[in-house]
């Protein structure tokens, strides 16, 4: 397998989650590094996190807002300007459907980016019905967002982006460095996360465990990596959370969006 490394900055890059916080984790530390480049940075958010939390007796309204609150200032953490689309549907219950897919299909028209980043949905052991959906979305949404005949309705131009990062793959082939830069963004989006970041403690106070998990989310902002297998695999759910992501990259003759699987160590409170 070839190792590529470091894309050139581009000029607009929309990074598609399930969650609020699975941005950063999953692709925070390049958003960072091309945010200090000149990229403009753009997040669209799936679900409205309303079961991003361990305590039972937590207001789902109230941790909406706190989600929202916490992803726009994650976003200004990383260089951007706060500028995030949240779909809101329901956590725990997003669909690969046609309504979301018009969804994406409609941000990507709109921001027009070169780089679309996302989860990637073949990952094997996959357990979050979320995760899976949302690189659905992501796949089938380029698609919609290229072809002109895919939601007229929508008004704006078609676009297709150069390249697609698909991030919690299993075999990188491609990398992006970013030591150096990325632990100061990294440690301001753990400032602004500061209930998440309180839950997360306590959900792995006494845990041997708890360093790992920690050292993985720090790592994750550091290290963006690719992976080249786009064939999906007929597990569907995993154990537990892997301790590396990746992007596959796969060109065909004519115009077409470059595909790469982008890895990242992660682990967040959403699974």
């Amino acid at each position: 397998m070839t190792m590529e490394a470091n894309l050139p900055v581009p000029r607009r890059a929309l990074a598609v989650a399930a969650h609020p916080d699975d941005v950063e984790f999953g692709c925070g530390g390049t958003l960072a590094k091309w945010a200090a480049g000149g990229c403009e940075i753009f997040h669209l958010v799936c679900t409205d996190g309303s079961k991003g939390s361990w305590d039972p007796e937590q207001d789902p309204a109230a941790l909406v807002l706190t989600r929202r609150l916490e992803q726009r200032a994650a976003s200004v953490a990383l260089g951007g300007t706060g500028d995030v689309t949240f779909l809101g549907w329901p956590d725990g219950e997003l669909e690969a459907g046609i309504r979301q897919r018009f969804q994406v299909a409609s941000s990507i028209r709109r921001i027009r980016p070169d780089v679309v980043l996302g989860h990637d949905p073949w990952k094997r052991y996959r357990l979050h019905p979320d995760h899976r959906n949302a690189g659905f979305l992501v796949t089938d949404g380029i698609v919609a967002a290229r072809d002109p005949l895919f939601f007229p309705e929508l008004g704006d131009e078609p676009h297709r982006p150069a390249t697609l990062l698909l991030f919690e793959a299993d075999e990188p082939d491609h990398l992006e460095d970013v030591t150096g830069s990325s632990m100061r963004s990294f440690g301001r989006c753990w400032s602004t996360g500061a209930s998440s970041a309180r839950q997360w403690e306590s959900r792995t106070q006494g845990s041997r465990s708890t360093g790992e998990r920690r050292t993985r989310r720090i790592s994750s902002a550091v290290w963006s990596i690719a992976s080249p297998s786009m064939a999906p695999t007929a597990a569907s759910q995993r154990p537990k959370r892997s301790s590396a992501s990746t992007a596959s990259s796969r060109t065909r003759r004519g115009p077409t969006t470059r595909v790469r699987r982008e890895a990242s160590s992660r682990a967040c409170l959403c699974c």
